[in-house]
């Protein structure tokens, strides 16, 4: 597993960077592979929400850099499952309290002793952005398929290129298929043709989502969640494997059709 440092980028805000790193990371754990996932999003941290760990953060990565405790000692271990680490960001520090060196030296120090290392991109393509993405051996790109989010995309697959780092791959977020039928909604390939990325997982809107989320509880734990599935599908072509992406051809229903004929949605 030559890469095994993966950030999770995106350029704008809000497209669901922390719940994919949350339920990527979540999913490989869940596995059998050591995990630890690191939230670079100083001072607006919220992949410990995503994980349900925030009743337990008691020193975060600016306390390591700091020299307050060893990166060990702030690693907050996750109760549900096995295997699963989480270096929490700092709430009340700005981005630059991480120098870019800072985050390579921690990277470094987890390589040994973990089989991946994840990585929360902060939104933007400012300093927390280049810091999150330098010790990466893998950046990928989260877009929402609409074009502001397609833009910011693009616009940081052109700033790796500059730094040297790999091409990004690409992840699909939150896309509906019945608005997609609509053409409400860009589909995967349109996202696909215009950023030219390697595509490694498409994950569909989810109305459990923000339950999951506000109970700390990813979506791969739950076998009935077609999110959770589009995660755990992730993971395994991060591990190399060869998983088809899911059917998300929206076929109408009668109970449909009725409200289109009525004037409903």
């Amino acid at each position: 597993m030559a890469d095994k440092v993966i950030c999770i980028t995106s350029g704008k805000g809000g497209v669901g960077k922390s719940t994919v790193t949350g339920n990527v990371a979540t999913a490989l754990a869940a596995k059998g592979y050591k995990v630890v996932a690191i939230d670079a999003d100083i001072g607006l941290r919220n992949l410990d929400l995503v994980l349900g760990l925030e009743n337990r953060i008691v020193y975060d990565i600016v306390h390591v850099i700091e020299g307050v405790c060893p990166v060990e000692k702030a690693l907050v271990k996750d109760k549900k499952t096995k295997n699963l680490y989480l270096l929490p960001a700092a709430q009340t520090k700005d981005k630059s309290a991480v120098k870019p060196e800072d985050l390579v030296n921690i990277v470094e120090k987890l390589r040994e002793k973990f089989d991946f290392i994840f990585i929360d991109s902060p939104a933007g393509i400012e300093e927390g952005f280049k810091t999150a993405v330098l010790p990466a051996d893998t950046i990928i790109v989260v877009a929402n398929p609409e074009m502001a989010s397609i833009r910011d995309a693009d616009r940081v697959t052109g700033l790796c290129e500059a730094m040297g780092k790999p091409e990004p791959k690409l992840i699909v977020n939150r896309l509906d298929p019945k608005k997609v039928a609509r053409g409400d909604m860009m589909d995967a390939d349109d996202v696909v043709q215009i950023l030219g990325l390697e595509l490694i997982g498409i994950v569909p809107e989810d109305k459990n989502m923000v339950s999951y989320i506000n109970r700390g509880e990813p979506a791969v734990l739950f076998e009935d969640s077609i999110a959770g599935k589009a995660f755990r599908n992730i993971a395994e072509r991060l591990l190399g494997k060869k998983v088809p992406f899911l059917d998300l051809s929206y076929n109408e229903s009668f109970l449909d059709k009725l409200k289109k004929l009525f004037g409903g949605e």
